[in-house]
């Protein structure tokens, strides 16, 4: 698949998630095979660049091309303005934010909420696509309801007013997260338009990953929450969408080796206050579904310091390699 003038590796795209697609995840989840990864959301508000938050959101030091940034906000000159501060900052892509479902975000009348007013719409992506010579890019629902999906219409206005590739989560703003995606309206979209679109919701293993495309003709899958704690996703899905079979589940000895440099990663990012509170998240969802990770989760929620964590983590997976586990997930996947 082609943004612009990028042609990624392969049509797996990491999605962008606040407060988890920061700089270590996602340059781990290229190395771990994906073709694209979109940054969490950063304000158009130009009072909070100079924030310790919004300066770290706009470091793409050592990242791998292409640099897609995704922006948020419901004004077109402030949304004009945040692309052309992030291109400047480095971004190879601007990404616009029109489908965050939290209720923060839609109460500015920003996100998914913008998907009530298509005039809006329109003029925040002329203004955008004006400011930057870069391509520009659009994350969307299905609609605000189920009773209002108009995703088809907002993805020939998006085309048309240059959007060179086009996101759509499977639901609509008022289902946020619950129930399950549907893809008959992305598969609609995808016969409206000409442009790459990409299917994301639900996505969790390779036979649907598979499915979805296949379904919807989608260009390309964007993985959000199934990658968190399992960034080797992508080569999972990869290799079954070549081959047809599936790669072995990894090892706890690679999990550990994995959790180990991403944390060391976190703390070189955000230093050891920040790092270890960001880290407790990830150490989680790593653990999760390891024989005896029920305990450990809730002590590692009490630890305040990098080494701390390094120790426990270390710990943890030495008295499981201690056992003999070798597969990475046992039965016990509510412990």
């Amino acid at each position: 698949m082609r943004v612009g003038p990028y042609q990624l590796k392969n049509n797996l795209v990491v999605a962008p998630m606040a407060g988890v697609t920061d700089r270590p995840f996602r340059q781990l989840c290229k190395r771990m095979g994906a073709g694209m990864a979109v940054s969490e959301m950063v304000a158009s508000n130009s009072l909070l660049w100079g924030s310790e938050k919004t300066r770290r959101r706009a470091n793409h030091e050592g990242e791998v091309d292409p640099i897609s940034v995704q922006i948020a906000g419901a004004d077109p000159a402030m949304m004009a303005e945040a692309a052309r501060y992030n291109v400047d900052q480095g971004a190879q892509i601007i990404d616009i934010n029109m489908g965050c479902p939290a209720k923060k975000v839609c109460n500015v009348m920003a996100g998914s909420a913008l998907l009530q007013n298509e005039p809006l719409v329109k003029r925040i992506i002329d203004a955008v696509v004006h400011a930057v010579q870069v391509p520009v890019t659009l994350k969307i629902r299905t609609g605000w309801d189920r009773s209002n999906r108009n995703a088809v219409s907002v993805a020939r206005l998006a085309e048309d007013a240059g959007i060179q590739l086009l996101a759509i989560h499977g639901r609509t703003r008022a289902c946020a997260y619950t129930g399950d995606a549907e893809y008959d309206t992305i598969a609609a979209v995808k016969c409206a338009v000409n442009i790459p679109v990409i299917a994301n919701g639900d996505i969790t293993t390779p036979e649907k990953a598979r499915y979805v495309l296949e379904y919807t003709r989608a260009d390309a899958v964007m993985i959000g929450r199934a990658a968190q704690g399992r960034p080797w996703i992508f080569r999972e899905i990869e290799h079954f969408l070549h081959t047809g079979t599936h790669l072995p589940a990894p090892e706890v000895g690679e999990i550990h080796r994995v959790l180990i440099a991403h944390l060391h990663e976190l703390y070189a990012f955000y230093g050891e206050r920040t790092g270890v509170r960001v880290a407790r998240k990830h150490i989680s969802w790593y653990t999760k579904g390891l024989a005896c990770s029920a305990t450990f989760r809730h002590a590692m929620n009490q630890l305040q310091t990098c080494a701390e964590q390094l120790t426990a983590v270390n710990e943890f997976f030495g008295d499981l390699a201690g056992r003999g586990e070798r597969l990475a997930y046992v039965e016990d996947m509510a412990a």
